[in-house]
C-alpha cells in the first residue's frame, strides 16, 4: 500500500522532482501539493486521518512550514512530518523537531537519507 503523502513546497521545479523521484524509489502517492502554509493545513485537514506522510518545506510563499508542524504536533500514530529544507541549521533541526517533526533533511547534501526514511515507513 503506497504512503499517502501531501507534499508541502512552493517551487515548482522542486516539487515535480520530489514527486518523480519518490514515486519511482518510494512508491508514495502524492495526493496533494501546497505552496502556502495556509493550503497545506486545508490539504491535510482535508485528508483527515488517511494521510501518512507530510513533506515540509520551511520557507512557503506567505509563511513559514513552521506554521504547518505547530497546527499538526498531534496527529495520528502513522502520520509523519518530515521537514526537507535548505536550511538545516542546529537551531531550526532543533525548533522543528520540538514543533513534532519526525525528521529534518537538508534538500542539498541528505537525500539520500530522506528517501531511506521514506522507504522504511513505506515498509511499515
Amino acid at each position: 500500500m503506497p504512503l499517502t503523502t501531501v507534499l508541502i513546497e512552493d517551487n515548482p521545479t522542486i516539487r515535480d522532482n520530489l514527486i518523480a523521484a519518490m514515486r519511482e524509489l518510494v512508491g508514495v502517492e502524492v495526493v496533494a501539493v501546497a505552496a502556502t502554509p495556509a493550503e497545506a493545513i486545508g490539504a491535510l485537514d482535508s485528508y483527515g486521518h488517511s494521510w501518512h506522510l507530510a513533506i515540509v518545506d520551511l520557507f512557503l510563499k506567505g509563511g513559514s512550514g513552521m506554521a504547518v508542524l505547530r497546527r499538526f504536533q498531534r496527529r495520528g500514530a502513522g502520520q509523519r512530518m518530515v521537514v526537507l529544507t535548505n536550511y538545516p541549521t542546529p537551531e531550526v533541526r532543533q525548533r522543528c523537531l520540538e514543533l513534532g517533526a519526525d525528521a529534518v533533511f537538508d534538500k542539498s547534501t541528505e537525500l539520500d537519507d530522506f528517501f531511506g526514511l521514506c522507504m522504511a515507513y513505506a515498509a511499515g
